[in-house]
């Protein structure tokens, strides 16, 4: 007799069509007379307000003018964009030399091809091309924005960036054009596809000693100028400091969580009062804090400059906060995981990086990238202090003598975009969520 077994097939959403999105509006906001009273008043003030923004921001504005009394002889209702547009690069760039932009821009090109691969399916290799991203590219990126001479260890850093990059470049050719990694391939150019894990080990280590030799001979003659960090501002500097503070406080939020749940009391101890102290005060008093108090327990002699110094805190201060999502992400993980690592002969790092850390990342991408976004955010603060970053350049417009008192503008302009900045994270978080199938929707 046979038995027939009836699977359920997960839901799928009929295309829209203009019945059902009919359907959905009487069902949703035409249901009842008090709905659509309140659907009509809604609509009637989103109306007014989308009318009013266009008539202000596009219709009656003035995006060219010499001055603001240009803008007001052109109109008095509309806004003046053209402080905006004049400022424009300040605003991008800061006091940054206007000659030598082009090491901002390439600095962002080069971090954009860089991590450009972790996007592509057929690229292997993906793991050590996000460690590259986040250990070498700072030190390539920071000789690029600052130039002067450069020192034995920054010689090393710098090279072995440029290395990382060219193999990352090439890594991602092959895997497009020939799916497989940049090893397997020179592997294959030598002949040594069936040699001993020794011998390939031996040849690829030997390939990039020689690389990274022929890259540090050939770097040791070539110096940029030299452009002091006070010259350093708007949207560049912004993003630096996020920029930074991201990529360093993941890692040290990691070793934070790690230390809080060991069972080492003086580990524990000490990861439980750093998290504390830093999440107990808000991001100005540590800012103060940094600049203030970090150069009294330097050695005599070694200077941090501030924007280092705010670098440290902002790192600082975020890694706590993250460590806080990572532990709530490692108590999620059954305790079953941890068991059956155990019972196949894994020690603790194997099991938190193999096992535990993977599922638990996975959880906390919400939660990370809201994090993410509160420090872009929260990277403002460092105008308080000093620094002239957007929202000091920004709010440098309404004290020029041209622009004086141009204040809502510049604001409503650096409020797009940060929501533009911010949105794109929040989205792309989204993103991964259903890649790596976070959810529990069907």
């Amino acid at each position: 007799m046979a038995i027939v077994t009836a699977q359920k097939t997960p839901d799928r959403q009929p295309p829209l069509s203009e019945t059902s999105i009919i359907g959905w509006m009487q069902k949703n906001l035409f249901s009842s007379i008090t709905n659509t009273i309140l659907t009509v008043i809604t609509l009637y003030i989103v109306y007014l307000t989308v009318k009013g923004i266009y008539i202000w921001g596009f219709a009656d504005a003035t995006f060219v003018a010499e001055n603001r009394r240009e803008c007001y002889n052109n109109s008095l209702t509309g806004a003046c964009w053209a402080g905006v547009i004049d400022w424009m690069d300040n605003i991008m760039y800061g006091r940054y030399p206007r000659d030598e932009l082009w090491r901002i821009n390439a600095g962002g090109i080069l971090v954009v091809l860089w991590m450009a691969p972790l996007w592509m399916s057929k690229v292997k290799g993906k793991i050590f091309i996000g460690i590259s991203v986040v250990m070498l590219y700072p030190f390539l990126a920071g000789y690029l924005f600052s130039g002067g001479s450069k020192g034995l260890f920054m010689q090393v850093m710098v090279s072995g960036a440029i290395v990382a990059f060219i193999a990352n470049m090439l890594n991602m050719i092959i895997g497009l054009t020939k799916n497989q990694s940049l090893v397997q391939f020179l592997l294959r150019i030598f002949n040594q596809n069936n040699a001993s894990d020794k011998t390939q080990r031996n040849v690829i280590l030997g390939i990039m000693i020689i690389s990274f030799l022929a890259i540090f001979l050939w770097q040791i003659s070539f110096n940029l100028e030299k452009v002091g960090w006070t010259q350093w501002g708007g949207l560049f500097l912004t993003l630096v400091i996020a920029g930074v503070g991201i990529a360093a406080s993941m890692p040290l939020g990691v070793i934070l969580a790690l230390g809080r749940r060991s069972r080492l009391p003086v580990v524990r101890v000490l990861s439980t009062s750093f998290i504390e102290i830093f999440r107990s005060v808000p991001l100005i008093t540590v800012l103060f804090m940094a600049t203030t108090m970090f150069p009294l327990f330097m050695p005599d002699g070694f200077v941090l400059n501030k924007l280092v110094q705010v670098i440290i805190a902002v790192i600082l201060f975020n890694a706590c906060y993250m460590a806080e999502n990572v532990r709530a992400g490692l108590q999620a993980i059954p305790k079953g995981q941890f068991e059956g690592a155990h019972t196949i002969g894994l020690g603790y790092w194997g099991t938190m990086g193999l096992i535990v850390m993977p599922q638990a990342l996975k959880h906390m991408i919400p939660n990370i990238v809201g994090n993410f976004i509160g420090l872009l955010k929260n990277s403002t603060l460092v105008s308080i202090i000093g620094l002239f970053d957007i929202l000091l350049m920004l709010r440098s417009i309404s004290r020029d003598v041209p622009w004086l008192g141009l204040h809502r503008e510049p604001l409503i302009f650096g409020a797009v975009l940060f929501f533009i900045l911010c949105f794109s994270m929040s989205k792309y978080s989204r993103h991964l969520e259903k890649k790596l199938s976070t959810d529990n929707k069907s």
